[in-house]
């Protein structure tokens, strides 16, 4: 692992929220550490970012299994739970893959039945809230999921918040992490929100 982190601790440690990068190149995790990202996101391959980046690296492809994920440098991968539809069984082997590859596995869920069978099945300790493609109610779904989170779980926002508003709004609700794109770190990088 990069910089002796694992992923869940880049994101639970310290004050405020954690801006996680979503990047297509090297260059672009390079970038996004310099201006204040406290962990990658990779969608599709991208050779090197590795050894551009001390961060640690989640694969968020959902398409990825936790032995794939490892063999390309990821720290911790995504698991989709509306990817295993109908196949009993499937869905905690993928998780029980990750713990076998010795990566952090992040749960993906898009509405409160995924996040119910998660908890049900799996009891992971990270979860990804997907706004699901709901466009200007993305925050507010996101949002809406998070008080079924039990305490101590980690919760990262897919949601791309559009300005550092949305992102004291999440921080404020209690999310952990969120996804933005690399250009966007430095714009969205600011002091802790207020406590209410």
């Amino acid at each position: 692992m990069r910089g002796g982190r694992r992923f869940s601790q880049a994101i639970s440690e310290g004050d405020g929220i954690s801006l996680l990068a979503d990047v297509a190149s090297r260059e672009a995790a390079g970038a996004a550490e310099a201006d204040g990202a406290e962990a990658i996101v990779l969608r599709a391959a991208v050779t090197g970012v590795g050894e551009a980046t001390e961060l640690p690296i989640l694969s968020g492809a959902h398409d990825v299994s936790a032995d794939q994920a490892l063999r390309a440098g990821a720290d911790a991968y995504v698991l989709a739970v509306g990817g295993y539809d109908g196949d009993e069984g499937a869905l905690e082997r993928g998780f029980a893959g990750a713990a076998d590859a010795g990566v952090e596995c992040v749960v993906a869920v898009r509405d409160e039945d995924e996040l119910r069978l998660a908890l049900d099945r799996l009891d992971p300790e990270i979860f990804l809230l997907s706004a699901g493609g709901r466009g200007d109610d993305a925050l507010e779904h996101v949002l809406s999921l998070l008080p079924d989170v039990p305490a101590g779980k980690l919760a990262i926002a897919d949601v791309g918040p559009r300005d550092r508003d949305d992102v004291d709004e999440l921080e404020r609700a209690g999310i952990d992490a969120v996804i933005v794109g690399a250009a966007e770190v430095a714009r969205l990088v600011g002091p802790p929100a207020p406590e209410v």
